[in-house]
């Protein structure tokens, strides 16, 4: 088979997994858990599978998988396309006014993102080799880290995700200087010489942070993200580096080439995090991954949702043969566990891929049927 294919339906489905312990950040807490999971087949009925972020807001993931059902999907339908990143460009383009339109960049972005990774995985399969060789991938190896780590029995949460065989943690801070040190002390006790990092979700001004990296400095973070905004001058960004022991990270909430191209340029931020699911799917995120390791940063996916977006950013970042690490919410989540494939195993603070066609696993929906909400 070549890479060519014709799209003969397209699917999104929507899931909600409760939590008996809430999900927090800085800016806000997750009830539950959704997942929004794209399936597109093509016309000779090989399958491919994919995710679309939707965390936030909490109606989000529904009207995400609408978006697919309803508003993309009879776009592509019948279409023929010579690969994914085709079928990108034509949904993106095609759809331009219309999200500027109901002011909804966002949204849109994310439910194509959903389109365009379950495409890579379909066309990985129809050549039957691993997404992560069709990437240009030569080792299936990669280093992972737990993430996720709430204010709340911080240390219990560490320890369990190190029985499990994680090495490195991510915690998340912004919820006042002593809540904070506190659980960097306890997590950097238990974790060793190990990986430690923090993330402040955007949680603090510039003052709020310069006053809190010197009482961050001991202990040896592997990096420290989201500090402040997202969206906050350059020039804030550069007075938080030049007062920096530790790497600075960011690239989740960045959702253009030309934000990209920004940071790449200058030497701010240590570590780049795209999130696939959440803008420019594998079409937009493998360059973009291979400009952040010519750049001379460390690529590091962000992920925090279902297994299916998880194990893409696992194979994206297998492809590009990075020495990054891949982020694995350290919370529970049968819609993570039941199809994140072998990401579930973690060895010595590693995950190895396998030579399965495309994304190397087969979802059973019917897995999770009870936690269907659309």
């Amino acid at each position: 088979m070549t890479d060519s294919f014709t799209i003969g339906s397209i699917e999104a489905f929507c899931y909600r997994y409760p939590l008996a312990t809430p999900v927090v950040t800085s800016f806000g807490k997750m009830l539950d858990r959704p997942a929004v999971f794209v399936r597109v087949i093509d016309e000779d009925g090989v399958a491919g599978w994919g995710e679309a972020w939707s965390n936030f807001p909490a109606p989000g993931a529904e009207h995400r998988a609408r978006l697919v059902n309803e508003v993309l999907a009879p776009g592509l339908v019948g279409r023929r396309f010579e690969g994914p990143a085709q079928a990108f460009e034509a949904l993106t383009k095609g759809t331009e006014v219309l999200a500027l339109q109901c002011g909804e960049p966002g949204p849109f972005a994310q439910a194509i993102s959903g389109i365009d990774l379950a495409l890579w995985d379909l066309s990985a399969r129809r050549q039957r080799l691993p997404l992560w060789r069709l990437l240009g991938g030569q080792s299936s190896r990669i280093k992972v880290y737990a993430s996720g780590i709430n204010p709340g029995g911080a240390a219990q949460t560490a320890e369990a995700a190190l029985k499990r065989g994680h090495r490195a943690l991510k915690l998340k801070v912004g919820f006042g200087a002593e809540t904070d040190l506190a659980n960097l002390a306890s997590l950097r006790a238990v974790v060793g010489e190990g990986a430690l990092a923090a993330d402040a979700n955007q949680g603090w001004s510039v003052e709020q942070a310069l006053e809190m990296l010197p009482r961050l400095a001991g202990f040896d973070l592997r990096w420290l993200e989201e500090p402040i905004r997202a969206d906050r001058p350059r020039e804030e960004w550069r007075r938080l580096r030049a007062s920096a022991t530790m790497p600075i990270a960011a690239g989740e909430n960045i959702s253009s080439v030309r934000g990209f191209e920004e940071v790449l340029a200058e030497d701010v931020l240590g570590v780049v995090q795209p999130d696939i699911a959440k803008w420019g799917g594998l079409s937009t995120c493998a360059g973009l991954a291979r400009d952040i390791l010519k750049s001379g940063k460390t690529f590091c996916p962000h992920y925090l949702g279902g297994g299916i977006g998880l194990l893409a950013s696992a194979h994206l970042l297998a492809g590009i043969g990075n020495d990054g690490w891949l982020e694995v919410d350290a919370n529970d989540n049968p819609l993570r566990d039941q199809f994140c494939g072998p990401v579930a195993k973690v060895r010595d603070g590693t995950v190895s891929l396998t030579e399965e066609p495309g994304l190397g696993i087969a979802p059973d929906p019917s897995a999770i049927a009870r936690y269907r909400s659309l």
